[in-house]
């Protein structure tokens, strides 16, 4: 066995997972899964550079990850930051501060890139069964960007599109540095009209109506799939592999995009940092469902950080 450490650093959230990895297999046993909002993608897309709050939020998370990344004992180690330190001018910074404090350069992938790696994760545990069969497509509906990647044992198409929740929050509905709660119906209809002409784009590349299993990611979809459930508090194992109808999903957006920020944020399974992003991301969601006309989608907590450790391993 051996003992990896895999961090992927997004536009909203921060992860770290440390597992025990076979070389033979490829298979992971957790030994530590944890999560932090950091908000890295602050004001990137209007400003094109990475805040310096954002930055010291993000390098005090990598702060905490070092220590229990040395208290683990893990032999290997690999970072992967996405979206919001693609598109900054000054991902030096970054790059520089997340090495000084592990050690390690921080691979800024590309989209295509970050579509396998969720599919590897989010896939692996699904081959071979009849009641999930593929072709699978995966959509990671991350912050600042939405990964779309088909395929059966091994990805066909994969297409990055820059739609995610704090993007499309910070576009659309921030006024005066302040999140409209509500939106209004004419906010909601440009996120809307957003999510639509990138669908299109994505759809150039990815075959998006062909696959018979549609696998959600992230925090946005595991959020709804949360409120779903009636969960009173966050449970990973009750999210892992549920199966949330296209019914409810529209449901919880709708109750989403009519809710205040108090409302929204007196959600039991709501982290405090998804609050003013949830209602974007969510919408997302519910536009990928009725472009593809799936039924359901079946959310997976298994996603790009197990594909980092699976490459590891």
């Amino acid at each position: 066995m051996t003992r990896v450490a895999a961090i992927d650093c997004g536009t909203n959230s921060i992860r770290l997972l440390v597992a025990d990895a076979d070389p033979a297999t490829g298979e992971l046993t957790d030994v530590d899964r944890r999560m932090r909002i950091v908000r890295l993608g602050q004001d990137v897309d209007r400003t094109g550079r990475l805040a310096p709050e954002a930055l010291e939020r993000t390098f005090a998370a990598c702060r905490e990850y070092a220590e229990a990344i040395a208290a683990h004992g893990a032999e290997k180690v690999r970072f992967v930051a996405t979206s919001a330190s693609r598109d900054a001018g000054n991902r030096e910074d970054f790059v520089r501060g997340v090495h000084d404090i592990l050690g390690v350069e921080p691979e800024v992938i590309t989209g295509d890139q970050e579509a396998e790696f969720s599919f590897t994760g989010a896939t692996k545990e699904l081959t071979g069964r009849e009641d999930l069969a593929g072709p699978y497509l995966v959509v990671d509906i991350g912050g600042g960007s939405t990964e779309f990647v088909t395929g059966d044992d091994r990805v066909r198409a994969a297409r990055s599109v820059d739609i995610g929740c704090v993007r499309m929050t910070e576009r659309h509905l921030v006024r005066d540095g302040a999140v409209t709660d509500p939106p209004t119906p004419g906010q909601t209809a440009a996120i809307r009209a957003d999510i639509r002409a990138a669908l299109d784009l994505a759809e150039e590349t990815v075959p998006l109506r062909e696959a018979h299993t549609l696998v959600g990611l992230a925090g946005s979809v595991t959020t709804v799939a949360g409120i779903a459930l009636g969960l009173e508090t966050y449970d990973s194992a009750a999210i892992h592999h549920s199966r949330i109808p296209y019914e409810r999903v529209a449901e919880i957006t709708g109750r989403l995009l009519s809710s205040t920020h108090e409302e929204r944020a007196a959600i039991p399974v709501m982290h405090p940092g998804r609050v003013d992003v949830i209602a974007a991301g969510a919408l997302v969601l519910l536009e990928i469902m009725e472009r593809t006309g799936a039924r359901e989608v079946v959310v997976s907590e298994h996603d790009i950080l197990d594909g980092i450790g699976w490459s590891i391993a």
